[in-house]
C-alpha cells in the first residue's frame, strides 16, 4: 500500500503488483575486460544512485501492453551491445579504486501494474513524492554501488493505459546526460535503426593521475572544515519553481551593471547561497560557508564564474 498526497484535497492509495524481475542482457556477445573508471569517478560523493520517473499518458497505439514491453526490453538488449559497460558490475580493488568489469549479465528489468489512473495522481507532480520508492524494486542488491547491477528499469501499467518508467543508474557510471544519451539510443533502436546516432566512447583515462602523480594546483574546496551542528547535513526535500516572472522579480534587486550582465544561473545561485547563509545565523562574521554544484564539462574546458556581490541581493 502506498499513500500519496495528491493535489487534491483527499488522499490516494494504491497498490503495486510487480512481475519477476529479470536481467536483460546484450543482444549479442560483448568484449569481457576491465575498465578502470576516472579517479573523478572514485570520490564517495558520486558513490550513489540516480532516479529519474517519466509519467506517460494513454497511447491509443498501445494496444497491448505485454507487446510493448516485449518490444521496450529487446530494443534495451540490442542498445547494450553498443553500450555494454552497462551491462557489467562495478568492482573495488586496492585503494579504493573503481573499475567496471564488463560480465553481460545485464541489467534489471521489473514489469509491474498499479490500480489507479494519472488523473488521480493529480495535475502538480512534484517532489517530494509519497510514492517515489514504490516506483523502484530492490533486488538482486540493486540498491548496492558494488557488485550489483549498473542499471534498473521498473516499468508500472496503470488502470487507464498509461504508464511510468523509472530508472536508476549508478552514478559512478554516468551522469543526467549520460543516461539521457543512453535512453536516447534506446528509442533509436527500437524505431529501426541499426546504430545509435552517437556511439559511446570510454576514455577516462583522460581523467586518471600521471604516474608518478604530480601536484599542479591545491584544490581547497575540498579542504576539510571543523563540523559543528550547522554544517551537518540533514536531507530535506521540496521543489521551488523559478519562472520568467520570478527571475525578474530578482533581477530588478541588482544594479544595472550585474542585472544586465549576470545570468538566470547567476541570479539563482546567488539567492539561493544568499539565502542558506543567512538561515543558518552563523554567529562568527568570518564564517567559511562553501557552494558546490555540478558542471557539464562535454564541450570543451569548463568556465564558470559566479559574478554576482552576495550582498548585493
Amino acid at each position: 500500500m502506498v499513500l500519496l498526497k495528491s493535489s487534491s484535497s483527499s488522499s490516494l492509495v494504491f497498490k503495486v503488483r510487480r512481475n519477476q524481475p529479470e536481467l536483460v542482457a546484450p543482444a549479442s556477445p560483448t568484449p569481457h575486460e576491465l575498465l578502470l573508471l576516472s579517479n573523478l569517478d572514485d570520490q564517495m560523493a558520486v558513490r550513489c544512485h540516480l532516479e529519474s520517473v517519466q509519467f506517460f499518458p494513454y497511447n491509443p497505439s498501445i494496444t497491448a501492453w505485454e507487446d510493448f514491453i516485449h518490444f521496450f526490453k529487446e530494443a534495451l538488449s540490442k542498445t547494450l551491445v553498443f553500450y555494454y559497460p552497462f551491462a557489467g558490475r562495478i568492482r573495488e580493488g586496492a585503494k579504493g579504486k573503481l573499475m567496471v568489469d564488463c560480465t553481460g549479465e545485464g541489467v534489471l528489468f521489473t514489469q509491474a501494474e498499479a490500480d489507479v489512473t494519472l488523473d488521480q495522481f493529480g495535475s502538480d507532480l512534484m517532489s517530494p513524492f509519497p510514492c517515489f520508492d514504490e516506483l523502484f524494486y530492490n533486488v538482486c542488491a540493486s540498491d548496492q554501488i558494488i557488485n550489483a547491477p549498473l542499471l534498473t528499469f521498473q516499468m508500472t501499467h496503470l488502470k487507464c493505459g498509461g504508464f511510468i518508467s523509472a530508472i536508476r543508474m549508478n552514478h559512478t557510471m554516468c551522469d543526467g546526460s549520460g543516461i539521457g544519451q543512453f535512453t536516447k539510443a534506446i528509442i533509436e533502436i527500437a524505431q529501426g535503426a541499426a546504430k545509435p546516432s552517437i556511439m559511446p566512447v570510454w576514455c577516462r583515462e583522460l581523467l586518471c593521475e600521471r604516474d608518478p602523480p604530480r601536484v599542479t594546483c591545491i584544490h581547497h574546496e575540498y579542504d576539510q572544515l571543523p563540523l559543528d551542528n550547522k554544517s551537518v547535513f540533514k536531507p530535506y526535500q521540496a521543489s521551488f519553481f523559478f519562472g520568467p516572472k520570478e527571475i525578474h522579480a530578482l533581477r530588478r534587486h541588482l544594479p544595472s551593471h550585474l542585472a544586465e550582465s549576470s545570468t538566470t544561473f547567476d541570479i539563482l545561485t546567488a539567492c539561493l547561497w544568499r539565502c542558506r547563509t543567512v538561515a543558518l545565523q552563523w554567529e562568527n562574521p568570518n564564517q567559511e560557508v562553501r557552494l558546490i554544484f555540478s558542471v557539464n564539462a562535454r564541450h570543451g574546458p569548463c568556465r564558470l564564474v559566479i559574478k554576482l556581490n552576495l550582498s548585493t541581493l
